[in-house]
């Protein structure tokens, strides 16, 4: 298994939008995509298919193939890690789990305001939801409420007084067990890949995901350097998972982490595909008896 070279066709398979925290609508995420010349991307919103839809039916229309997909927060041991479910086919399974996550987040964000009162900062869960304009709510929404309430300058300032881990008004998420988000991935039909493992992906952490039932690793991110792109690689190929890889673009202008940025190569698609293909034969199989 081999790091891409620098020749097209490029796919992105980690990217957001306004159905959870990112800026771009799903039609506008696709277009975008079309305009990096991708050949597919995945639409990865934070515990929600709701823009799915919208994506797939711009992806036909523009001639980009979007791959259905969310990103779940699971927790493994102590550590919170991130799990991209792929490849959904069955969307309607996993909404209505998605659903009760979403009404999690709103809950935690409510518990946000009412310390942020606590330490002067008027900002009201109106202001939040109205952030979030229908999306999953999240603390960037937090963040940009305490910005437009002049709580501070921007949202890295949000987060860095208020918002970030062990700050005053940090609440933990409700925890899902990560065998929990693997399986949960399945029964929708797809693939469970962890996101940007860094330094959490050490050897011991991949075999114990592998042994419950993880699909793949995420090698291509920008928070990845080429030394942990080698070790992700090694590690896949010694326990029998798939690769993947994206941007993790929310769509902010002018930001450096553009989407298709890191050129990852169809071949990891098709190889993701295959395993699709592959489980869905085995659980049809099952299935049968």
């Amino acid at each position: 298994m081999t790091a891409p070279a620098a020749a097209g066709p490029f796919v992105d398979l980690h990217a957001h939008s306004t159905a959870s925290d990112g800026h771009l609508p799903p039609a506008a995420v696709v277009e975008a995509a079309r305009a990096a010349s991708l050949a597919a991307m995945a639409l990865t919103d934070h515990d929600t298919v709701a823009g799915v839809p919208e994506a797939q039916a711009a992806g036909d229309a523009l001639g980009v193939r979007v791959v259905a997909g969310c990103e779940l927060s699971a927790h493994l041991g102590d550590d919170e890690i991130h799990l991209l479910a792929l490849h959904l086919d069955r969307v309607d399974v996993i909404a209505g789990e998605l659903t009760r996550f979403r009404d999690d987040r709103v809950a935690r964000a409510e518990r946000m305001v009412a310390i942020l009162a606590g330490q002067g900062i008027a900002v009201t869960m109106d202001d939040v939801l109205r952030e979030a304009a229908g999306g999953a709510v999240g603390r960037p929404h937090v963040a940009r409420a305490v910005v437009a309430a002049g709580g501070a300058r921007d949202i890295r300032e949000a987060f860095d007084r208020f918002l970030g881990d062990g700050r005053p008004a940090y609440v933990d998420k409700p925890r899902l067990d990560a065998a929990d988000a693997i399986r949960l991935a399945h029964a929708a039909g797809g693939i469970a890949v962890w996101a940007h493992p860094k330094g959490e992906g050490r050897r011991d952490n991949v075999e114990r995901l592998a042994a419950a039932g993880l699909d793949g690793v995420e090698v291509w991110h920008p928070v990845h350097n080429a030394d942990d792109r080698a070790r992700l690689l090694a590690l896949a190929e010694f326990f029998g998972l798939v690769t993947s890889g994206g941007s993790d673009w929310h769509g902010i202008p002018d930001h450096p982490r553009a989407l298709g940025i890191m050129q990852v190569p169809i071949e990891v698609l098709e190889r993701q595909d295959a395993r699709v293909a592959a489980r869905r034969r085995a659980g049809a199989d099952v299935a049968r008896g």
